[in-house]
């Protein structure tokens, strides 16, 4: 986590992802690139047109006025912070930044239950979740203190998740928390508590997975069992791999529950496969 990208609109919901960006920097020493990207039309953001030019430093103009005064935010004190203005969709400014900056973490913000759906549901940013090679840690709400004891990790533990898993070890180590590895046992895809076993110590085997607990939850859905085991053992972050749209389609697209959508009110970072 030394170089921790926040791409940013300016709202509240992007301030709280950079809040807690900035705990983690401080905690890790790290550095922080926040990033506003406009999407302006392509006629705006050729300069080979002579009316756009005015237009568009228009609007750098007003990005530069709002990171001015983001820049006086007591919380940013003391915080290594770069920014960056991009002129393209917002996920091919991400995509573009983690390489320029060697990204080691993505933190983005969401304004609450529509706002979850709005990023996971055929949004620009859900493209970043969905393709980002880079992990990406979703913030829903303020978070005066960010603390990571209990770290929920739901996988189908099949063998091509164990990329996944590897990165999710190495994050719980780096914050200090300890990994809820977690199977999900739904009418639809029953196993037997002995099978369900065997296929996580499968799993696990070989990993060198540290301070971990192994655990079966039996739920209606998939979604549903994350949401109620993180909430039972009162969790503070929620994590899964996802490769492209089958991984983030199997938990956020098409049947997904409203409950996973509506009321996950903690945190969740993705890790590609």
């Amino acid at each position: 986590m030394k170089r921790i990208l926040v791409p940013t609109d300016f709202s509240e919901q992007a301030e709280n992802a950079l809040k807690v960006a900035v705990k983690l920097s401080k905690k890790h020493n790290s550095e922080i690139y926040v990033l506003h990207s406009m999407e302006m039309p392509l006629h705006l953001a050729s300069s080979s047109d002579s009316g756009a030019l005015p237009e568009s430093l228009f609007f750098i103009k007003l990005a530069e006025k709002r990171f001015n005064d983001l820049r006086k935010s007591t919380y940013l004190d003391g915080a290594a912070i770069n920014e960056a203005i991009g002129h393209n969709e917002i996920y091919e400014d991400i995509e573009e930044a983690c390489k320029k900056n060697n990204i080691d973490l993505i933190v983005m913000g969401s304004n609450g239950a529509s706002g979850f759906k709005e990023m996971f549901v055929g949004s620009n940013t859900e493209k970043v979740v969905r393709t980002s090679k880079i992990p990406v840690l979703v913030i829903k709400n303020n978070h005066p203190e960010f603390n990571i004891n209990d770290f929920v990790f739901a996988t189908d533990f099949s063998e091509e998740g164990r990329g996944s898993l590897d990165k999710a070890q190495k994050f719980a180590k780096k914050v200090g928390a300890k990994m809820h590895l977690l199977f999900v046992n739904t009418p639809a895809d029953f196993k037997t508590s002995a099978q369900a076993h065997n296929i996580m110590e499968n799993f696990v085997r070989g990993m060198g997975v540290e301070n971990y607990t192994l655990n079966i939850y039996n739920d209606t859905s998939v979604e549903k069992g994350i949401l109620n085991f993180a909430q039972q053992i009162k969790a503070q972050l929620i994590g899964m791999g996802t490769h492209g749209r089958k991984g983030i389609s199997h938990f956020f697209n098409g049947s997904i529950s409203e409950d996973m959508v509506n009321h996950a009110n903690m945190p969740v970072i993705t890790f590609k496969i």
